[in-house]
């Protein structure tokens, strides 16, 4: 089965990016290690939520994504393969494909230097190395993109769930060939 895009990295930014893809109607599936720092945050500068634990906020990320539709994966993806029509992500629970990748691996960019991204060194603290990536997200690699701390955006959360969200739109719209844009109304 190929996705059309597979999410590394399940924080802020992976998960927001996964619940973009999907709500797209995108085949999306999110892998993720678990080892994100913010399972470890204690948050009060979320817009909307006064305060809410940094687990709490990853796991509700991860129920929205699944909400619709994407299929969420427990694990680490130890490589990504190009192939003909995309890349194969290599994991522990077996080979996933997709035609598209988004890394959000926040604060590691490990996968990503062992997969040849172009990375630079990092100027937010405590954060040694980020990929190098366009306007849009798009890495030195054609079809894998980057979104939050490991593309070089603060930690902070408000911005990395922004960022997972503006790369993901970015994805969305070239596959569809057309700029997408999806907006939620209230029903009287």
């Amino acid at each position: 089965m190929v996705h059309d895009v597979a999410v590394v990295g399940g924080g802020p930014a992976g998960a927001t990016a996964a619940l973009f893809t999907a709500k797209a109607g995108k085949k999306t599936l999110l892998i993720d290690a678990d080892k994100g720092m913010t399972r470890r945050a204690m948050v009060y500068n979320f817009y909307g939520v006064p305060e809410i634990r940094g687990p709490d906020l990853v796991d509700t990320g991860h129920r929205q994504a699944a909400h619709f539709g994407a299929e969420l994966i427990k694990g680490a993806v130890t490589d990504v393969k190009k192939t003909e029509d995309g890349f194969r992500l290599v994991t522990e629970q077996g080979d996933f494909h997709a035609r598209y990748v988004i890394l959000a691996t926040g604060a590691t960019a490990d996968l990503a230097t062992k997969i040849g991204l172009e990375s630079r060194p990092a100027t937010e603290p405590r954060i040694k190395t980020v990929l190098v990536v366009d306007p849009a997200g798009r890495t030195n690699v054609p079809g894998i993109w980057a979104a939050g701390t490991v593309a070089g955006v603060s930690v902070h959360v408000a911005v990395t769930a922004g960022d997972g969200a503006r790369v993901a739109i970015n994805v969305i719209s070239e596959i569809n060939g057309v700029r997408w844009v999806d907006h939620d109304v209230l029903k009287p």
